[in-house]
């Protein structure tokens, strides 16, 4: 009787981990486009992203497209200030199209300037928070008990309390200063991540595909990175999106009330909080246009916030 010949395990093992590799390759890529696809019809959103795109590139080639340095004081002329929108300037050769501040900042040149502090106050805040809070948050989960109970309770005593009110406690200690106010929005803000972190982890203790990484006796840190940690990307991607815009409303809220970054080097808060005093005399322009490119950005970063949230959360899905 003649005996079919048996092909090697160990081709067909290559083959089968292959395989699984490419189709599991596909299945991330069809999620990714399954979101962006979820994420374009929304009218709002894509409005809101093209405004966010536009704004952050003024705000990366601010030295390109600006006629005027508003940080170097060489540059500025006390003789300019307050002028009108659409003020020629004789002097320096160029038109004031949104007039000049007290200090006789070029107002589109500090605006565009007052972008890049606070995207960067904005973004570098959220971030950090979101790598320190997450940290915390999975720590509490995995140590469980008493360490567990601890964090929470430090956590809902941070969230019990007004955030511009510990803020300015905080930064009426450490003094002005960009490092300083992203040090205070790290303080107040990562206590939401902690919070979104550990609860993500205690649901996804129960699930199947963990079940099954202990019951291959892979080690806890591998469970963490490879399991947990990738259920709780999704909301603390929303989170951090949202945050962002608080974080910039915030920092504008310290800089208004002089607690912020430097006169030297205005947000778009503290070019607010200069104009303020002039709009009894109708100058309304020096707090105006800062306030409107604020609005503007807030907005944006709220509208593409919401639709990450209404994307990544498939219970807010219709």
């Amino acid at each position: 009787m003649s005996q079919v010949p048996v092909s090697p395990a160990a081709p067909a093992t290559d083959t089968g981990r292959a395989d699984a590799g490419r189709a599991y390759a596909g299945r991330v890529q069809s999620i990714w486009a399954q979101i962006a696809h979820d994420f374009l019809r929304s009218k709002p959103a894509v409005i809101g992203l093209v405004a966010l795109l536009v704004v952050v590139l003024m705000a990366l080639l601010a030295p390109f497209i600006t006629p005027q340095n508003p940080y170097d004081l060489m540059q500025l002329d006390v003789l300019d200030a307050r002028l009108p929108p659409g003020t020629a300037s004789a002097e320096h050769g160029f038109t004031y199209w949104l007039g000049t501040d007290g200090q006789g900042r070029d107002l589109y040149s500090a605006i565009v300037y007052g972008l890049r502090i606070s995207l960067l106050v904005g973004v570098g805040s959220a971030a950090i928070a979101a790598v320190v809070g997450t940290v915390i948050g999975l720590t509490a989960a995995y140590a469980g008990g008493k360490v567990d109970a601890l964090i929470m309770r430090v956590v809902d005593l941070l969230l019990s309390f007004p955030t511009i009110l510990m803020a300015l406690m905080i930064l009426a200690y450490m003094g002005k200063g960009i490092g300083n106010v992203i040090l205070t929005l790290v303080l107040v803000e990562w206590a939401y991540y902690a919070r979104t972190a550990r609860g993500v982890h205690v649901f996804a203790a129960g699930l199947d595909q963990r079940l099954a990484a202990r019951g291959q006796g892979l080690p806890q840190w591998r469970i963490l990175l490879g399991h947990i940690l990738p259920n709780c990307l999704p909301p603390l991607l929303v989170i951090a999106a949202l945050q962002v815009a608080r974080a910039i409303t915030l920092e504008a809220t310290l800089s208004f009330l002089g607690l912020g970054v430097p006169i030297t080097e205005p947000s778009l808060g503290l070019l607010i909080s200069n104009g303020y005093q002039y709009l009894l005399s109708n100058e309304y322009w020096i707090s105006f246009f800062p306030g409107v490119a604020l609005l503007l950005t807030i907005v944006a970063i709220n509208l593409v916030g919401d639709q990450l949230r209404d994307v990544l959360n498939p219970r807010l899905q219709k």
